[in-house]
């Protein structure tokens, strides 16, 4: 029954897409197949299949969620562009003007950090205020910093093969490299739930954790010179990095975005901001949905953690610093998730483990690194 319920609704789901979607999907497909045929000899299998099922994903997410069919293109567009003033080698990033003040992945991240910022005070300012221009010009300097942001970690990818081949490597091995990653990652997920529930109160709550991000970038760039392009440790030389990564970044960022609801959930419930928030029951529901998304990521990315690790250490499970604070940060939101659907879980008392786990997230994404020492100290501040 089930089986000829989900053949019957296929061809529904098919209906619905537009021509638009079609040439974004080719375009995808296009896309990966001309990579593979003039980057393969270079890729082992897992790169191909990796490539591959790369193209039907986002494939599948720009239909799902419309903006992408836009934000991917022009992220790649402008990437190229940057790309193509590098002829004359990477000293050209202070030479060429664009390069320079603009799509270089230093200015690029800085824009970024810049436009978060920005949007952070607009957004406050239409919640205040009740203003929806502010909350219009905070959604667009959201997107705005998104595409800047995306754009930079493509350059800085590219700019890391013309220091050398044996230095070239995706730009999330680092703490400069993922907290740009975290940053983007939650922004998108906000702007997904934005869209979703035609909302734009919550971006003052979840902007303020992306602030506090970029502050961090900021003063970690400047004390420890961390924009620098350094070579992988060994440790790191492998594809598993490439998805093991951004799966574990799609937890915290959900994770993180799920403590910015509680919050404005306990306020509202405490009689603050009343009139000038969502419903709880649809800060309930985001909460509950960023939380069941951030939690089969984290969930896949510590399985290919372990795998990683029998890979390069010789053992699934070592007990290590990070290892163990990601087994507490699961434990913490399987709890949460198995109260909520056995228990029925819901109100002050969910909304305020949400935001004790962004403690719990913050000690195992940054505290680990800071503190505890192990066999990811490549991490370490």
């Amino acid at each position: 029954m089930e089986m000829t319920q989900s053949y019957t609704q296929a061809p529904g789901y098919f209906k619905r897409l537009n021509a638009l979607d079609w040439v974004f999907a080719l375009a995808l497909a296009g896309g990966a197949l001309f990579a593979l045929s003039r980057y393969g000899a270079y890729m082992d299998i897992y790169e191909k299949v990796i490539l591959l099922a790369a193209a039907p994903t986002f494939a599948a997410l720009g239909w799902h969620w419309k903006p992408v069919r836009w934000l991917m293109p022009l992220a790649a567009l402008l990437s190229l562009w940057a790309i193509s003033m590098y002829a004359g080698g990477l000293e050209m990033a202070n030479t060429k003007f664009w390069l320079k003040y603009m799509l270089s992945s230093q200015s690029a991240i800085l824009w970024m950090s810049t436009c978060f910022v920005l949007s952070t005070l607009f957004y406050w300012i239409g919640l205040v205020a009740r203003s929806s221009m502010g909350f219009t010009v905070g959604s667009k300097l959201c997107w705005a910093a998104v595409v800047l942001g995306l754009t930079g970690m493509l350059v800085r990818w590219y700019e890391s093969y013309l220091i050398g081949a044996d230095v070239g490597h995706i730009p999330i091995s680092n703490l400069y490299e993922v907290f740009i990653l975290f940053a983007l990652i939650t922004a998108m997920f906000y702007l997904y739930y934005e869209q979703r529930y035609e909302t734009r109160q919550l971006g003052a709550f979840v902007l303020l954790v992306i602030s506090a991000a970029v502050a961090f970038l900021l003063w970690y760039t400047v004390s420890r010179d961390a924009a620098d392009i350094q070579p992988l440790v060994p440790a790191l030389q492998s594809w598993w990095m490439k998805i093991h990564v951004p799966a574990n970044f799609i937890g915290y960022g959900t994770f993180a975005l799920a403590a910015m609801v509680a919050t404005a959930y306990l306020l509202k419930s405490s009689g603050y901001l009343v009139d000038r928030l969502p419903s709880l029951e649809v800060l309930d529901d985001v909460m509950y949905k960023a939380i069941s998304a951030g939690f089969a990521f984290f969930t896949i990315a510590t399985i290919l953690g372990a795998l990683w690790a029998a890979e390069a250490w010789g053992g699934y499970w070592s007990w290590d610093p990070k290892e163990t604070w990601a087994l507490i940060v699961w434990l913490n939101y399987a709890a949460w998730l198995h109260m909520r659907l056995m228990s029925g879980l819901r109100g002050r008392v969910a909304a305020w483990w949400a935001l004790v786990g962004l403690l719990v997230t913050t000690f195992a994404f940054l505290g680990v690194n800071m503190f505890l020492s192990g066999l990811h100290s490549y991490g370490k501040l």
